[in-house]
């Protein structure tokens, strides 16, 4: 009984990280692509700048690039992981739980590093409106996949 109860959880909470998910993703992938459009142009001479970083952000600080690179990661890892967690909530039984819980599992760790990045920009300071948001979004998430992945362990086995 106790197992079907939290399946309503899980299946809320599936849908709750799915969207800041692709939140994340649609940040992220703005944030590379200004990165890819306005970054350092090398001169005539192939000189490189004095400060070159191949992780080389034009908006925020020395950890946006980090910050970017892995939030992509953790989107995608995180948006992915949505499906096997379908499959598990819609059969909803023990043997459908280790996909499940790998891959949000490997979603939740991607997620924790990207916010670790995030904790790093914020306490250098200088960052726009949008990487605060993508900061807000993957501490959120570090918490709500932590939940999920405790939710989806409320299968009870077969007597």
């Amino acid at each position: 009984m106790a197992g079907e109860q939290m399946k309503p959880v899980a299946s809320l909470l599936l849908v709750l990280n799915f969207c800041m998910y692709v939140i994340v993703l649609g940040i992220s992938g703005w944030a590379m692509n200004r990165a890819i459009d306005h970054g350092f142009l090398i001169g005539p001479d192939l000189n490189l700048p004095a400060h070159f970083s191949p992780i080389y952000f034009p908006m925020g600080n020395a950890a946006t690039g980090f910050f970017v690179i892995f939030a992509l990661l953790a989107g995608v890892v995180g948006a992915a992981s949505t499906i096997s967690g379908l499959i598990h909530i819609r059969s909803w039984t023990v043997g459908s739980i280790p996909a499940a819980a790998t891959a949000a599992t490997i979603a939740w760790t991607l997620t924790v590093l990207a916010m670790g990045f995030a904790w790093k920009e914020i306490e250098l300071h200088v960052r726009n409106a949008k990487l605060r948001t993508m900061e807000a979004f993957l501490i959120i998430l570090s918490v709500t996949q932590l939940l999920y992945i405790a939710a989806i362990h409320g299968v009870k086995k077969p007597v």
